[in-house]
């Protein structure tokens, strides 16, 4: 069996400085079935999905523990070598090779034979390589058509060592869903798939001369097994509708892990996919036969009706748990005056902290500015996580020498304390914001008129009762999420247990105390995304 390439110095400090930066851009970090990763020496594609640029591979640099694989080793677009910057540096030194795309070469044919080589070469030598089948990184809740290029690198290798009989190779998908992408403090989940193990013996179909259709075919594999772990919807306006009906359906606080959210949302969003009346509509146009059911028209009314019903909310600034559970006036009042003090209190010990954060704050916010002007949604959200990670690092960083240098006589105190202050600060005013955002809901709930308040209340139920009929009677989801999620146990990361554990971990260093997945480090609740899909 392969040994695998050694790991370069420069991967294993890319590793760990981006393992820091990314645990501190996102809330959470959940990955899932690391388990399943073949070792090292195996030789391995990891394929994903692809809708944050370069952070994608640096999350799944950084999720693959290292006793399991020693490194991964990546492909990027070839404009982004040889150029003075430090994001040119970061793909160079981590022995990145260039893929050649004919985009970037006004449409004509380009040559990709030499990295081709040179991915079947490290998988020889039993490394494992990153590919994005996409083909490009793109800021659109659906998951392009993949292309072929993984199937035909594992056809070729598998053809030049057709004579080997231990040989194999295997493709291990990988599913990435980002709460909020761009968003600082937000979440992130990762999920591995079991892998395809193929071999010349098991797989000769692939040997060449090769069928396309057989090509096809392990493309089109790959893709089910990416599409069926994360949220791959048609548009944003079903992602949003998804996530109302699981914030009903699985009510605030309800103690279920990312993972659980994630799959949860997805059922919703493929419930709504399969009785989508504009996607039908398209078939009918190319003389497809489509029969028009009950069902059909229910769930698209239900999710016109969910869109209708967050509008509402929105508009209002309210939540949906103030409404499934209303709150008497002196209750109110009295939750406001705990909120607003306890914002105060949190905000006055992090404002220190906040003057290390402020050039940092100030850096990242010019510069993703400037960034946006540059092109259209479509073709630069998908990089401002990018752009957040390599300037917050460097202002960071920068603010962090400089304090070394203005207290040269106890530069040993401070080259920790700083670092430490700044984290403390990032968690006190993450639960500052949190309750700034619980006081701004329910001051909001004090100028919704009482009529207004019943109606949307009379909305609610109806909504609710057409929901939970979807879910339990038609997609079979538990008709109990509360009780269902607390019963399966199992510590879950980001989340807590008991009222002690509850207690205990408020002020927990590593993470904060979430209640909603959807959280990010924002003065409202972000359930809104860009209208221009591209």
């Amino acid at each position: 069996m392969a040994k695998g390439s050694t790991t370069p110095w420069s991967y294993i400090l890319i590793r760990l400085l981006f393992k820091f930066v990314l645990k501190i851009f996102y809330g959470t970090i959940v990955v899932e079935n690391a388990d399943l990763i073949p070792k090292t020496g195996q030789p391995c594609i990891v394929c994903a999905n692809h809708p944050n640029s370069l952070t994608d591979a640096l999350l799944l640099v950084t999720s693959m523990p290292s006793k399991t694989r020693n490194m991964l080793r990546l492909t990027a677009k070839s404009t982004q070598f040889g150029h003075r910057t430090f994001t040119s540096w970061l793909i160079e030194s981590a022995g990145t090779v260039p893929i050649k795309r004919r985009k970037d070469y006004n449409d004509s044919e380009v040559d990709n034979s030499q990295a081709m080589d040179k991915l079947m070469d490290a998988l020889e030598l039993g490394d494992a390589v990153c590919l994005f089948p996409e083909g490009a990184s793109r800021y659109h809740p659906t998951i392009a058509p993949l292309k072929t290029g993984v199937a035909r690198i594992v056809s070729d290798v598998l053809s030049r060592n057709r004579d080997d009989p231990n040989f194999s190779v295997s493709i291990l998908t990988c599913s990435i869903t980002y709460m909020h992408r761009q968003h600082f403090r937000s979440d992130v989940l990762v999920t591995f798939n079991p892998p395809m193990t193929l071999t010349p013996k098991d797989n000769p179909e692939l040997l060449a001369p090769v069928q396309y259709d057989e090509i096809r075919a392990l493309t089109t594999r790959m893709q089910q097994q990416i599409s069926s772990r994360t949220i791959d919807s048609p548009s944003w306006e079903f992602v949003r509708s998804a996530k109302m009906a699981t914030r009903m359906y699985a009510p605030l606080g309800t103690l279920m892990s990312l993972g659980e959210y994630v799959r949860i949302t997805r059922t919703f969003v493929e419930a709504f996919k399969a009785s989508d009346d504009t996607q039908k509509s398209k078939r009918i146009v190319e003389d497809q036969s489509i029969d028009f059911t009950k069902e059909d028209i229910e769930l698209n009314q239900l999710r016109r009706d969910l869109k209708y019903y967050q509008d509402r909310l929105v508009h209002w600034g309210i939540k949906d748990d103030r409404i499934a559970r209303p709150l008497s006036l002196g209750t109110i009042i009295m939750r406001m005056i705990i909120r607003l003090t306890w914002f105060i209190c949190l905000f006055t010990i992090s404002l220190p902290g906040l003057v290390l954060w402020t050039p940092v704050f100030i850096t990242t916010f010019i510069a993703v500015r400037n960034f946006k002007r540059t092109g259209p949604v479509w073709d630069t959200f998908d990089e401002i996580a990018q752009y957040k990670l390599v300037y917050g690092l460097f202002s960071g960083l920068s603010v962090w020498a400089a304090c070394i240098l203005l207290t040269l006589p106890s530069a040993a105190f401070t080259t920790f304390l700083v670092p430490a202050m700044m984290w403390m600060t990032l968690r006190w005013t993450e639960d500052a914001i949190s309750a700034f955002r619980a006081f701004m809901a329910l001051a909001r709930l004090l100028c919704v008129g009482k009529k207004t308040l019943n109606e949307i209340r009379v909305t609610r139920r109806d909504l609710h009762s057409r929901l939970m009929n979807l879910a339990v009677g038609t997609l079979g989801l538990p008709d109990d999420p509360e009780k269902f999620f607390v019963e399966r146990g199992g510590k879950q990361k980001g989340r807590v247990r008991s009222t002690w554990d509850s207690g205990a971990k408020y002020f927990s260093v590593r993470r904060r105390r979430k209640r909603d997945w959807n959280e990010t480090l924002r003065l409202y609740d972000q359930v809104d995304y860009p209208e221009d899909d591209g």
